[in-house]
């Protein structure tokens, strides 16, 4: 028999009292069925709400579906609410296994049906729903992770810290994102938590792991020409000016590309600022480059780039850079 407090991760009984882990159940280590949990304290979505679903079978009335963010609860879609048009097809509107976003129409708590639509659901709403469901699945893989870790229900997990947090805070990921933050004057919104401190540590550091936020590349394109007396000198200025708007956590870069257009770009973990820092920079630049009689023409507004836009920019400047080398057609002949 192990010691109390002691484990045995596949043992099918716990020694465990509830003292030992802060009041958590622990359960058997091959019980999987504990590390399932809806994503929010309602069981059942609103009427009128916006969820995210799996398509998982088609029939003549309509698409069965898995609502993804109430513990893959059943819910149907009827053919009559897939689309405004005329239905020529079904399996052009909805395929098996792709996520959707619906609205809910009813819900039978009783009998366990949801009816759902798919066509009273606006743009605005995809993207307000997709943006809420993947803060969601962030918070819910934190959770399951220690869970799963340390054998807890994940039930209780959300019970002590997840839905807590969403009532506090509106959603618990801007909870976890308050806990890894820098600012100090924030607060910690575990504080108040009913939990073991170690517990809480071992949250913040997944947290910090999972969740931290990465580098965003902003880059704008833009022509600085000046045909006045002062020339190079005033675009150089204007240039110059531009960059020392930077800090140290936003350092401005700027490249030539080819006369007269340049790459004005900056690094920053919140996409907002970054861009607003360019668009700083660009006005800096246009009221020195316009006091010395020169013009600026933004060819490209500050905006967040991919690595294959990145990549093509580099492609790009190396194929000037090979066009620019002098070849060997244009060395002096021998005499």
């Amino acid at each position: 028999m192990p010691e109390e407090g002691k484990t045995v991760i596949d043992a099918v009984e716990t020694t465990f009292s509830p003292e030992d882990n802060g009041g958590f159940t622990i359960y058997a280590g091959e019980d999987k069925a504990n590390l399932n949990c809806r994503f929010f304290e309602n069981r059942y979505p609103e009427i009128e709400s916006v969820v995210m679903v799996n398509v998982r079978n088609i029939a003549d009335m309509g698409a069965y579906v898995s609502l993804l963010e109430y513990d893959n609860i059943e819910g149907m879609i009827l053919l009559s609410e897939l689309s405004r048009r005329r239905i020529r097809s079904i399996h052009k509107l909805i395929r098996v296994n792709r996520n959707e976003v619906v609205m809910v129409l009813r819900v039978d708590k009783e009998k366990g049906y949801i009816d759902l639509s798919k066509r009273r659901v606006s743009p605005e709403d995809v993207q307000a729903c997709e943006e809420r469901f993947n803060k969601a699945k962030a918070v819910h893989g934190v959770l399951r992770h220690v869970a799963e870790r340390r054998k807890y229900i994940l039930e209780e997990l959300y019970e002590r810290i997840g839905w807590p947090l969403y009532r506090k805070y509106g959603h618990a990921y801007d909870a976890f994102k308050l806990a890894i933050s820098e600012d100090k004057n924030a607060g910690d919104p575990f504080e108040e938590l009913d939990i073991p401190e170690d517990l809480k540590e071992e949250i913040k550091t997944y947290i910090l792991r999972r969740l931290a936020p990465q580098p965003i590349k902003i880059r704008s394109d833009i022509e600085v020409s000046c045909f006045t007396y002062d020339g190079i000198d005033a675009i150089r200025e204007a240039l110059f000016a531009g960059m020392a708007l930077g800090t140290d956590s936003n350092p401005i870069k700027i490249k030539l590309i080819a006369p007269p257009i340049y790459v004005l770009s900056t690094t920053t973990l919140e996409k907002e600022v970054g861009i607003g820092l360019l668009n700083q920079a660009i006005e800096v630049i246009k009221e020195k480059i316009t006091s010395k009689g020169g013009k600026i023409d933004v060819k490209m507004a500050p905006k967040a780039v991919s690595i294959k836009e990145e990549t093509e920019l580099a492609d790009m400047m190396e194929r000037l850079a090979l066009e620019n080398e002098e070849v060997d057609g244009d060395a002096p002949e021998d005499e």
